[in-house]
């Protein structure tokens, strides 16, 4: 039996790139937890249309759970950091569950690290995929 190759990278990428869809996003109560890490913004884009977006019940502040449906999902709007991976590790231990971070699909096929969620965020959520983003659901609770 023999081993199978490894995905082996030349040497350790410097950053991280990660996708928020939520409260991380800038102007967003939980932004200062990026950009005290070094953050920066590099794209403002769109999952591809494979997603669903969840208005989680009972969470402070206000999240959305993202989470991956296939063909019966949409593109959802998001933004994009790049973070240097020596404080990637330290951002992931803030990331409460239901909460995760795994790889998300944006509407390029580019797949990158984001916020994902467990199946238990959408028990009691709103889901608030037809308003394309989160921006917009808190927009339209103003």
């Amino acid at each position: 039996m023999t081993t199978p190759p490894l995905d082996l990278l030349d040497r350790p990428p410097e950053s991280v790139r990660l996708a928020v869809v939520g409260a991380h996003l800038e102007g967003m109560p939980l932004h200062w937890q990026l950009t005290s890490r070094a953050a920066k913004l590099v794209a403002r884009t769109r999952t591809a249309p494979a997603y669903r977006l969840y208005a989680m019940a009972n969470a402070t502040p206000p999240k959305p759970a993202l989470v991956h449906v296939g063909e019966a999902g949409a593109a959802i709007e998001l933004e994009v950091y790049e973070m240097p991976v020596a404080l990637f590790g330290s951002f992931v231990a803030e990331v409460p569950a239901p909460l995760a971070i795994g790889t998300v699909t944006l509407q390029d096929g580019v797949e990158i690290k984001g916020f994902v969620s467990e199946p238990r965020a959408s028990e009691g959520a709103e889901d608030i995929t037809a308003l394309g983003g989160w921006r917009a659901y808190m927009a339209s609770r103003s």
